[in-house]
């Protein structure tokens, strides 16, 4: 037995426990409790097994997706949540989850460090079909939340339908359905007072 292997192992295990205590600007549906980036990620998973079938890309390495949607906000345990429409906090966002990512991952052993740190910058540049649906289905979950909530964090300053848009525009390659119902979803906020126009 790697003992060592295993002890880097475990030792990454309980860091990414602190995942449950990075709360996000979205509430659950239901309540006012702010959403942690483990019940994020969580929801995630479960959105990409049931909404495969809406994949442009028909043959998908869902594994692959599934592992990208599980880790892509493990770099925010060190770096913090970043609010989607906060425009100076996006400026040093890559920055900081960068250096969150070289502390957080090469926690774990060599090989493992490095397949994580290939699937979050897969995640983060989009570049694959499995990064593109995954990424597609990272803005429809907080849209589903807040369309569900009144739109709960939409009633910030300066957030718009125009915002909302094109932040969800990411859908319209990779899950074509999925983008037509998300351009629904947004008039019908606009409709109820949900978003600003």
């Amino acid at each position: 037995m790697d003992s060592e292997r295993l002890i880097k192992q475990i030792e990454f295990i309980v860091e990414v426990d602190k995942l449950k205590r990075i709360f996000r600007q979205n509430a659950i549906i239901g309540t006012i409790e702010s959403e942690n980036d483990a019940e994020h990620s969580w929801h995630l998973a479960v959105m990409a097994i049931l909404l495969s079938e809406y994949s442009s890309t028909k043959e998908l390495d869902m594994l692959r997706v599934l592992k990208m949607l599980l880790i892509h906000d493990l770099v925010e345990i060190h770096a913090g949540d970043t609010f989607c429409y906060d425009e100076k906090g996006n400026l040093d966002k890559l920055e900081r989850e960068q250096r969150s990512a070289d502390k957080l991952f090469n926690i774990l052993p060599s090989d493992q460090a490095q397949e994580i740190m290939n699937l979050w910058l897969e995640f983060e540049t989009m570049e694959t079909p499995e990064a593109c649906f995954a990424a597609s289905l990272d803005r429809l979950q907080p849209l589903l939340l807040n369309y569900h909530t009144s739109g709960h964090t939409w009633k910030r300053p300066g957030i718009n339908s125009e915002k909302v848009l094109k932040r969800n525009r990411v859908l319209e390659k990779p899950v074509p359905l999925l983008w037509e119902y998300a351009q629904e979803i947004i008039e019908d906020s606009i409709q109820k007072g949900y978003l600003r126009k």
